[in-house]
């Protein structure tokens, strides 16, 4: 323990330091970690860092998809939920399969099931590294929402394919009717125990007397407490987590404070920020091991990358396929919603920008570590140390090929140039600027009229309540002033949640405002 300890701290600063180094070149930090997770396997005399199998998803899985359920936009979820449903789940299933089908083929001792096991580990997309490259380019949010909310729910539409793969290659049998009735029971009783778990949560959060660090620690046991009672029902986990973190985003200003959502934020981010980096520098720690294995059976380690450089074509091709097979669905079936475009050309080129952000990361490294070592009758799992290596260069290419070159397509191909998207959202924010002045004024005039009369600091702010914050005497503000700011910031936080029910305005944007009202009752506090 007191070699390892160092060891953990070392690689958490490690983290940062490339945190630090990839934002001064402005690449996505997965790709420095990926590739550091590369080298850390050829530094000789490291401690050997084995975890649990079966505890990987436990770990890493349950926090990683309660925070993106925090992120995403469930409105823009709804808005375009035809394109995200089809990418995360027809399109996963379409490159598991197809994975299935050229590893059965080209890769040795490989079985149908066991493709299919390689397919579910490599198929899902990571939000993480498309957020993270897609953070230096400018990109229209309607985009921006389908993968977030793709990269969401095919977690777990891949996962299901995984835990079906792995009955069907420890069993070596697999029947249609018994899968059937089980994927049902995953889905549903998923979804339904995390919706069930995460309103037990927020009644807890709205009655027990908690400040903003009890709140906070209580958010970080939450997603691990519904995927394992999910999982101890023979459901989905993943589907529990998002299911229960959307529900719980959505009420957020309903349990949690001010001072809560405030240091939550960066709390969590910094969390999942250190879980993402673990999980590359384990892979690299764990490589030796591997690279030993695969001598072992008599697999070079060059033919075990070349498959990996054949399953990551297959995958991307797969994904290629699919986006413009999903256009043309909607030219044919649905041209009322087909994506709007100043050009025909731009319009065919959105396709190849979506199937182009297919990177893969930490979910595919999480799922490949948890393949059991042995299989239920003692036998070693077949190919694992195979699947594990290829996974590994699945992330690395998918990484450095499409992580470094998107952000020059989409500036070189002028996809989004003078987008009308970026022109409505100016015209939102500023709607909603605007309406939040007139609420100020309204709502000071009809239930303070009488407070208003002969009170300066009241008549300052009326009058110039945006430039309060700057204002250097603070003698006018008493607790019967400061009680009256209070409950008119909370009445803001009413007007934009009604706002935020037009599908015209930009759920970020709502976000956005509403921080920074927590951030002035948190200021308001401290006067």
């Amino acid at each position: 323990m007191h070699t390892l300890l160092p060891f953990l701290l070392t690689m958490i600063a490690a983290i940062v330091l490339l945190n630090m180094w990839a934002s001064q070149l402005k690449i996505a930090y997965p790709i420095l970690l990926v590739i550091a997770g590369l080298l850390v396997s050829f530094i000789p005399g490291l401690p050997q860092v084995s975890i649990n199998p079966d505890l990987i998803f436990f770990i890493f899985l349950p926090p990683l998809l309660f925070e993106a359920s925090w992120t995403v936009s469930f409105k823009e979820m709804k808005k375009w939920w035809r394109i995200i449903g089809s990418f995360a789940f027809l399109v996963v299933f379409f490159s598991a399969l197809t994975v299935a089908i050229v590893a059965h083929q080209f890769l040795p001792g490989f079985t149908v099931a066991l493709g299919f096991l390689l397919g579910g580990i490599v198929s899902p997309p990571d939000a993480v590294s498309t957020g993270a490259i897609t953070r230096f380019v400018k990109i229209p949010k309607s985009t921006s929402a389908i993968l977030e909310g793709e990269s969401l729910l095919n977690d777990a539409s891949s996962l299901i394919i995984f835990r079906f793969a792995l009955v069907a290659v420890g069993t070596g049998q697999f029947i249609w009717q018994q899968a059937a009735l089980s994927f049902l029971w995953m889905v549903i009783g998923g979804a339904g125990i995390g919706l069930l778990i995460a309103w037990i949560f927020v009644n807890a959060h709205k009655r027990l007397p908690l400040d903003a660090q009890s709140h906070i620690a209580l958010t970080l046991i939450e997603p691990y407490f519904m995927y394992w009672i999910a999982e101890q029902a023979h459901c989905s986990g993943v589907l529990a987590v998002v299911s229960g973190g959307l529900f719980m985003s959505a009420r957020r200003l309903v349990f949690l404070n001010s001072a809560s959502r405030i240091q939550s934020f960066s709390v969590w981010e910094s969390f999942v920020f250190i879980l993402n980096g673990v999980v590359f520098l384990i892979i690299g720690l764990e490589l030796p091991e591997i690279a030993e294995g695969l001598r072992v059976e008599g697999i070079p380690l060059s033919t075990a990358i070349g498959y990996g450089v054949l399953i990551t074509g297959v995958l991307i091709t797969a994904r290629m396929i699919s986006s413009y097979a999903a256009l043309l669905a909607t030219i044919i079936f649905r041209p009322g919603v087909v994506p709007r475009a100043r050009s025909n050309r731009r319009r065919w080129l959105l396709p190849l920008l979506l199937g182009w952000t297919g990177m893969r990361g930490v979910v595919s490294l999480a799922a490949a570590l948890a393949i059991p070592i042995t299989l239920d009758d003692g036998t070693a799992f077949p190919n694992r140390n195979l699947i594990l290596v290829v996974t590994f260069v699945v992330i690395l290419l998918t990484l450095l090929v499409q992580g470094l070159t998107l952000p020059y397509f989409i500036t070189r191909s002028g996809l989004f140039d003078g987008l009308i998207e970026d022109e409505s959202q100016k015209q939102a924010r500023q709607k909603m600027k605007q309406g939040l002045k007139q609420h100020v004024y309204q709502f000071l005039k009809t239930k303070y009229e009488n407070e208003l009369n002969g009170h300066t600091g009241l008549e300052k702010f009326l009058n110039q309540w945006e430039e309060r914050a700057k204002a250097t005497d603070d003698s006018w503000m008493n607790e019967k002033t400061k009680a009256i700011f209070v409950e008119l910031l909370e009445s803001q936080r009413q007007y934009l949640s009604e706002l935020n029910k037009d599908p015209k305005i930009d759920e970020e944007i709502i976000r956005q405002q509403l921080y920074q009202i927590d951030l002035e009752e948190e200021r308001l506090k401290i006067i």
